[in-house]
């Protein structure tokens, strides 16, 4: 079934969610994964639905309507298959063969929080062949100094060949320059 890929934002107020899900429910759609958070003032979310081919369009159109009213400014894309983003033929390929190939890993990390935090892990990560599958952080106040607090947590995706060994020490090696302490989980292989 065709997967789409939906962000929205819009001033917080009660019953966003509520409209964007009516509207998804109205097509027979299912609504997959999201993730939606309150920032500022402002309520943004991302979610990924299933719907079947015959009712995108009059999805789209629906949703397009939402939007029009500015409330809640709806954004839509098509997702395709993770592997033909990267040029790999799926057909053939069933989803024990998929798990095969990727390794996941789990990164935590919490610091004085400081500009160009994520830009630093995220370059090591990519330059390791790592994918970001997720990423949550936040700021807080440090319990005795409230100093400002940056924590993140990010659920990574890799080749099963990568080196974990190698992308521990680069990641590491970062969180030691940045000060921040870093905690990393790889699922067994």
């Amino acid at each position: 079934m065709p997967t789409l890929v939906l962000t929205a934002i819009g001033d917080e107020r009660p019953g966003l969610v509520e409209e964007l899900a009516a509207v998804v429910a109205a097509r027979g759609a299912s609504w997959d994964r999201s993730s939606m958070a309150r920032l500022g003032s402002k309520f943004a979310g991302i979610v990924e639905v299933s719907v079947s081919e015959d009712e995108i369009e009059s999805l789209v159109a629906d949703l397009a309507e939402l939007s029009s009213t500015d409330a809640l400014q709806i954004r839509v894309e098509r997702s395709v298959e993770p592997d033909a983003v990267h040029g790999v033929e799926r057909s053939g390929v069933t989803t024990a063969d998929l798990a095969a190939v990727d390794v996941s890993f789990t990164a935590s990390l919490i610091g004085q929080d400081r500009p160009g935090i994520v830009h630093e892990i995220s370059r090591e990560i990519a330059a390791a062949g790592v994918s970001i599958v997720e990423l949550r952080t936040a700021t807080m106040s440090a319990p005795m100094s409230a100093e400002t607090l940056f924590e993140a947590t990010a659920t990574l995706s890799a080749p099963r060949d990568v080196d974990r060994q190698e992308l521990a020490e680069r990641l590491e090696a970062i969180a030691d320059e940045l000060m921040v302490d870093l905690d990393i989980e790889v699922t067994p292989a």
